[in-house]
């Protein structure tokens, strides 16, 4: 109460101070009193009303004048300057008022937090991802989402987590676990702060494969799908929704490796030729060895020839050390 007071005596103060310099002495103070008194009410209509109520009622009656005017100047030739002021003033009364209770309902639920909850859950869209069964128990997506490489909002669908629930009950032990493990996953996705995880109902009854499903869903929502199916990615891509393929990403980031570069491979098993070996580097590319059959088991020093790059994975193509020397040497005596 003590704060309204203050406030109605610095507009009585200043409406006094205008009056003095405007010559009109004390007629200050009573305006200044009336705009302070003014002030008051409105503030007490707005906290017992609602600013979005007010604001509502505004906009409608604005809206309602506009429309009043639109309608009237068509028709304002046909009437009397007499009778045309009086049917001018009924068009306002009407859809003025007609304005201001539609604009004070609509109003009710306008408020701050409401309009910055819908900018933000559009943003949110905007960025959605619908997630593949695949994705979540390769489990490599949380590593990449710690890393800050994806946020946003992750979409899982209800058939997704049937889906994993199904397998994790799977009476095959290796199954078992891979469900399992997708669903400790998913719970450690949903306790990331950079990820909001939405579970959706949206189902598709008269689609059955599950993978069809998403597609949908990804195109019923304007979200990206990620994955690291390559099937899924091809289909996906054909009908035109984006995809984010954790196994293109992973070969994005594999250190490059260059025709003529050496490296040195542990031979672990035959290859599908009959000369072949086959090693693999760190990260699990496969490296195949012309003429290396004969050293599996065995670490040997190559020579890359050539580098196979498919959505699906990276292939390096290699030949022994000692065959590219002796190759070298004879390209050099011609």
């Amino acid at each position: 109460m003590l704060h309204k007071i203050i406030f109605f005596l610095v507009f009585v103060a200043g409406g006094y101070i205008i009056g003095v310099r405007e010559g009109v002495n004390y007629d200050g103070i009573f305006w200044g009193a009336g705009v302070g008194l003014i002030a008051l009410i409105l503030e007490y209509v707005l906290t017992m009303v609602g600013f979005g109520t007010v604001f509502g009622g505004l906009v409608g009656l604005s809206i309602g004048l506009l429309f009043a005017k639109l309608i009237y100047l068509p028709l304002a030739s046909i009437f009397t300057s007499m009778d045309g002021t009086y049917i001018e003033v009924m068009f306002n009364t009407v859809f003025g008022y007609s304005g201001l209770l539609l604009g004070l309902r609509a109003g009710k639920d306008f408020t701050l937090a409401n309009v910055v909850k819908a900018f933000k859950s559009r943003a949110e869209e905007g960025h959605a991802k619908v997630i593949d069964t695949s994705v979540i128990i390769d489990g490599r997506i949380v590593d990449v989402c710690e890393a800050g490489f994806i946020e946003g909002t992750f979409i899982i669908p209800q058939f997704i987590l049937q889906e994993l629930q199904h397998i994790a009950d799977s009476t095959d032990s290796l199954r078992r676990a891979r469900g399992r493990r997708g669903l400790d996953i998913l719970h450690k996705i949903q306790k990331m702060t950079n990820i909001t995880v939405k579970i959706v109902d949206e189902d598709f009854p008269k689609i059955k494969e599950v993978d069809a499903k998403l597609v949908a869903l990804a195109r019923l929502m304007g979200a990206k799908i990620i994955t690291n199916d390559f099937n899924l990615n091809k289909v996906a891509e054909l009908q035109g929704v984006t995809v984010l393929n954790l196994n293109e990403l992973a070969n994005a980031v594999k250190p490059v490796v260059l025709p003529g570069e050496r490296m040195n491979i542990f031979i672990a098993k035959e290859g599908k030729e009959s000369s072949q070996g086959v090693g693999y580097l760190d990260d699990g590319t496969m490296v195949v060895v012309d003429n290396a059959r004969k050293k599996i088991n065995q670490q040997m020093d190559v020579v890359v020839t050539s580098v196979l790059q498919t959505t699906a994975g990276r292939m390096i193509f290699a030949k022994l050390k000692d065959d590219a020397d002796r190759e070298e040497l004879k390209m050099a005596r011609h």
